[in-house]
């Protein structure tokens, strides 16, 4: 069981700028926590996301002597990418590869097939770097531009980017609009077809919906789970009106109520919970 705590994802679309000593405080408490992995920041253009224009500062403020989690940072190009793995502290860099064309453009800058290009690249850096590649198949579950889209075009770039040596693939849901039925199919789906790589689910999801999106997704095999801290977040580059992600402390019960192991320290845990209330407080 991997689960990934996303505080970059919980914060990147909050206009109000958090200071940085407060961030690296509450990541702090997330790294004592005891998460697998911390998406905890992005090297992408300060104009595009601002509010992670402090991400190199924030690791700098960091305690990683005492925990175990690894730290994943997002690029959205080679050049951010080059960023990150020159961080001796992150170990994966995440790349968003939409299989909406629009959304492509919108969160990246790039066609699909230039983005493809990219992903390449950032493979053969991530392996002279000694770091491992994270793709999110973004636009996943559907798009709102009127994109084709279809569980065979789903199958077909994920089978390119396998075709490239992708060691961890991530289906993410960027605007909420996948549904359990989705996930009962497309996670068995990509398992069975790409036995040798690391599937797991960045969801996003209504409050509502968010259990039996977690239960499908366990019960289809999903033990790679994204997730943030009381649901926050979403992606600004998708649209106004935000879909926050799946949340943590609900994914947290419905492990324990399966008797999941999540190793996660329950007092450190609840000290994050009680700092998010300041942290969140910006908008």
């Amino acid at each position: 069981m991997k689960l990934v705590e996303c505080p970059r994802d919980a914060m990147q679309g909050i206009h109000e700028f958090i200071p940085t000593a407060l961030k690296a405080a509450y990541i702090n408490l997330l790294l004592k926590a005891g998460f697998d992995t911390l998406d905890f920041g992005s090297f992408v253009s300060s104009k595009a996301i601002p509010q992670m224009q402090d991400t190199k500062d924030v690791l700098e403020k960091l305690d990683l002597s005492s925990t175990s989690t690894k730290l994943l940072a997002i690029a959205a190009n080679l050049r951010g990418a080059e960023e990150a793995v020159a961080c001796p502290e992150i170990s994966y860099v995440g790349f968003p590869f939409s299989i909406s064309e629009t959304f492509q453009h919108r969160n990246t800058n790039s066609s699909m097939l230039a983005s493809l290009n990219t992903v390449d690249q950032i493979l053969e850096l991530c392996d002279r770097h000694q770091k491992t590649a994270v793709i999110y198949l973004s636009m996943g579950f559907g798009n709102p531009y009127g994109d084709p889209y279809s569980f065979d075009i789903v199958g077909e770039w994920a089978s390119s980017l396998a075709g490239l040596g992708t060691k961890i693939l991530s289906l993410a849901d960027t605007t909420g609009v996948s549904t359990a039925e989705q996930i009962r199919i497309l996670m068995p789906m990509l398992q069975k077809q790409f036995p040798d790589i690391e599937c797991g689910l960045h969801l996003h999801s209504t409050p509502e919906k968010r259990i039996e999106k977690i239960t499908a997704a366990y019960e289809s095999g999903c033990r790679r789970f994204d997730s943030a801290l009381r649901g926050f977040g979403g992606c600004p580059m998708a649209k106004d009106d935000l879909t926050g992600n799946i949340a943590t402390e609900e994914l947290l019960a419905f492990l324990e109520s399966r008797k999941e192991s999540t190793g996660i320290n329950d007092y450190y845990w609840n000290e994050a919970l009680q700092l998010s209330t300041e942290v969140f407080s910006y908008n």
